[in-house]
C-alpha cells in the first residue's frame, strides 16, 4: 500500500542525512525548486554534466497563484540553481553542457526581469536565468532549438519576445568571452548529447532527441513535421512557443526517462483537422520508468502518451498553483489506462492546492514529502537495474533527505 511504501521510505537510511554524492556510473537527474523557474541538472554516468532550464521570471506577481520561493526571495532563481549545481556537481563550477528546452522565460529567464544589469561590448546584459547562472558556472556547450539564424521553423514572435531577446545576447557574450559552443539541436540523433569522458565505459547509455521544433523522430528513422504543411500553406507569423520545445530519451540498460520541455498544445492543419501534438509524441517513446511531466501538469499529457510512456515516476517541476491541475492529475492517476501503481512527484503541492483539491483521488499518489517544496532527485545505479527516487528539502540548501523509495527497473 501506498502508506506503507512512504513509511518504510521514511525509515530508509538516507532519511534524515545529507544526500550522497554522485558516484562514477550513476546516472541523476536533480529536479530543482525555485518556487520560479523549471530547471534539471544531469550527470551521466561518467561525470558528463548538463543543466537543461534555468529560468527566472516575476512569480510572486501571480499573488495567490504563487507558491513559496524557496530557500527564500534574497537571491533570483539562476543564483539559487547556481549554488545547488555548485553543491552536487562532480566538476565543481564546471557544466559541459547546457540546453534551452525552449524559449519561455520561466526556462530561460528574460531582458525585463533581472538580478542585474550591466553594460558588456556597448550593450545592456541582463543577470537573469541562464545568464546569472553563467556568472558563477562555466558551460562548455549549448544547444538551441533555432540556433544560428533563429528562424526554424518560423522567426520568433511575440510568444517568445522576453526569453528570446535574452538568449540570444547570452549566447553571443558567452561565445566571446567564456569560449562556450552553441550547436543547433538535431532531431532524431543519438548522442549528440554525448558522454565527455569516459563514454565506452557505459556502452549502454544514450541519449536519443526525440522532437524540438514541431519535428518528432519516430523510431523507425522517419521524422514527423507537424508544422511542415501548415507554413506552406498558411505562412503563419505565429506559433504556440510550447509546440516547439526540445525532446530527449534517456536510456541506460533496461532504464528509460523522459523529459520533453511543455507540450500540451495542438496543431490546426489546412484541412481542419486538429493534431494533439503529445499523441503524437506517443509513437516516438518507449515505456519509461520515470517521465518528467510535460508543461508543469497545465492541462497536459494525454492519455495515448500517459499509456505508452506507463511509468512509475511522475516528476513536475512547479512555480505556480495552476501546475498539476485536476485533469492532468486524473489522467496520471487513471489505473485503467495501465493499472501498475505509480508515484507523481511534483516539486510541491501548496495548500492552497491541496485544500482545493483534497477529495481528488490522485491525491493517494502523491508523496507528503512533496507538500512543502522539494527538489526531486532521480538516481540511477550503475548498469541502470536500480533506481531511486529522493526528496531533498528546498527550505534551505542543507540538502537533507526527507525519504527515498527504491525501485528495480
Amino acid at each position: 500500500p501506498f502508506e506503507e511504501v512512504f513509511a518504510k521510505g521514511m525509515q530508509d537510511k538516507a532519511a534524515g542525512k545529507v544526500l550522497k554524492h554522485w558516484k562514477k556510473g550513476q546516472f541523476q537527474v536533480h529536479f530543482i525548486y525555485t518556487g520560479v523557474a523549471e530547471s534539471m541538472f544531469l550527470i551521466m554516468p561518467d561525470g558528463t554534466t548538463m543543466l537543461i532550464d534555468c529560468g527566472d521570471h516575476d512569480a510572486l506577481s501571480r499573488g495567490e497563484l504563487a507558491v513559496p520561493l524557496l530557500p527564500n526571495s534574497s537571491r533570483h532563481a539562476g543564483e539559487w540553481i547556481a549554488r545547488y549545481v555548485q553543491r552536487v556537481n562532480p566538476n565543481g563550477t564546471d557544466v559541459d553542457y547546457m540546453m534551452l528546452s525552449h524559449y519561455h522565460s520561466d526556462h530561460a529567464g528574460r531582458h525585463d526581469f533581472y538580478a542585474s544589469k550591466d553594460i558588456r561590448d556597448g550593450e545592456p546584459y541582463y543577470l537573469s536565468g541562464f545568464a546569472q547562472a553563467a556568472e558563477t558556472l562555466k558551460f562548455g556547450k549549448a544547444f538551441d532549438r533555432a540556433y544560428p539564424e533563429y528562424n526554424d521553423p518560423i522567426p520568433p514572435n511575440n510568444d517568445v519576445g522576453n526569453a528570446f531577446i535574452q538568449m540570444k545576447r547570452f549566447y553571443e557574450y558567452q561565445e566571446k568571452h567564456r569560449g562556450m559552443k552553441v550547436e543547433k539541436f538535431r532531431v532524431g540523433e543519438v548522442n549528440q548529447v554525448a558522454m565527455l569522458r569516459k563514454p565506452t565505459r557505459y556502452g549502454n547509455f544514450s541519449i536519443r532527441n526525440i522532437c524540438g521544433n514541431g519535428r518528432i523522430a519516430l523510431p523507425d528513422g522517419t521524422i514527423r513535421d507537424l508544422y511542415k504543411e501548415k507554413i506552406e500553406k498558411e505562412h503563419p507569423t505565429w506559433l504556440n512557443e510550447n509546440g516547439m520545445s526540445l525532446g530527449m530519451i534517456v536510456s541506460y540498460g533496461d532504464f528509460n526517462f523522459y523529459t520533453a520541455g511543455d507540450f500540451s498544445d495542438s496543431v490546426l492543419l489546412p484541412n481542419g483537422t486538429r493534431v494533439f501534438i503529445e499523441d503524437e509524441i506517443a509513437d516516438a517513446v518507449p515505456p519509461c520508468q520515470v517521465t518528467k511531466i510535460n508543461h508543469h501538469g497545465h492541462h497536459s499529457m494525454s492519455r495515448k502518451l500517459v499509456a505508452a510512456l506507463h511509468s512509475k515516476i511522475y516528476i513536475s517541476c512547479v512555480w505556480d498553483n495552476l501546475h498539476n491541475l485536476d485533469d492532468t492529475m486524473t489522467l496520471l492517476s487513471d489505473r485503467s489506462i495501465y493499472p501498475d501503481e505509480r508515484y507523481i512527484c511534483p516539486t510541491i503541492i501548496s495548500e492552497s492546492r491541496r485544500k482545493q483539491d483534497g477529495d481528488k483521488e490522485w491525491l493517494k499518489d502523491i508523496p507528503k514529502e512533496t507538500y512543502t517544496g522539494c527538489h526531486v532527485v532521480l538516481t540511477v545505479e550503475p548498469g541502470g537495474e536500480k533506481y531511486s527516487i529522493s526528496f531533498v528539502t528546498a527550505e534551505d540548501e542543507s540538502m537533507r533527505v526527507k525519504s527515498v523509495l527504491r525501485f528495480k527497473s
